[in-house]
């Protein structure tokens, strides 16, 4: 039986969304100035009245990007995560990663996480293609040597030899996710999480993406999370699913 590698339980994430007060003719910039003033009035006014009621402000609203989420995910397993636009897939894995903190409930991680959110995730657009590979790697806790033992794995996965001494602000975006997706991929994490990105690749590159995916959950037993409104893509990669 495969252990359990992600725990999650009531998991929950809150958003402050700000909305223009009608009325006024534009948008009212604040200055930091003005942010650290009205938050000493608020303390002030705390201090003061301990007892006194919060008055509701009217151009701020409460938004739960996430709420009450709970699963577990094995060892090995390819999960796909579906869902509309603006349901919380990517909220979700931006927690996972550790991008950003939950407001409410708990996760358990046990392995290396390697994240594909976006493009150009990870990278530094001033360093080169070569280089960056070995950032990367130095931040998914890969040592030098380890990196430089799968350097030519990945370069060859990516296509992208020609440009490799280039500095990645010059990719077009297909170039970007390439080199990005092979550096994940091939890091050996024991979670890879890929959001919508492959999307910018074109088929050939999608299909080959799809196929290392699968040999990372099937033949190498890691856990794969693939976030994708493709349900081709999900069907050919995942077992099951989160909605």
């Amino acid at each position: 039986m495969s252990q359990k590698i992600i725990c999650v339980n009531n998991l929950s994430k809150k958003y402050i969304i700000s909305h223009q007060r009608e009325g006024g003719d534009r948008y009212q910039y604040k200055a930091l100035r003005d942010v650290i003033a009205d938050g000493a009035k608020s303390l002030a006014k705390t201090f003061i009245k301990p007892g006194s009621k919060k008055i509701p402000n009217p151009g701020r609203e409460e938004f739960w990007a996430l709420q009450d989420v709970s699963f577990e995910v094995k060892q090995g397993e390819a999960i796909g995560v579906i869902g509309r636009n603006g349901a919380g897939k990517s909220t979700l894995l931006k927690i996972l990663s550790r991008i950003t903190e939950p407001t409410k409930g708990r996760i358990s991680i046990n392995g290396r996480v390697a994240s594909l959110l976006e493009v150009g995730t990870g990278f530094h657009p001033e360093l080169t293609g070569r280089e960056n590979i070995y950032l990367n790697g130095s931040v998914l806790g890969m040592s030098k040597v380890e990196i430089k033992q799968k350097f030519d794995e990945i370069v060859a996965f990516a296509e992208v030899e020609k440009f490799l001494d280039t500095p990645v602000k010059r990719y077009s975006s297909g170039m970007y996710v390439r080199l990005a997706f092979s550096v994940a991929a091939h890091l050996e994490p024991e979670i890879l999480i890929v959001d919508e990105v492959l999307a910018v690749g074109d088929s050939a590159f999608q299909k080959k993406c799809l196929g290392k995916m699968g040999d990372v959950a099937t033949k190498e037993g890691r856990t794969v999370l693939f976030v994708s409104h493709s349900m081709q893509a999900i069907a050919q990669l995942t077992q099951r699913c989160i909605l």
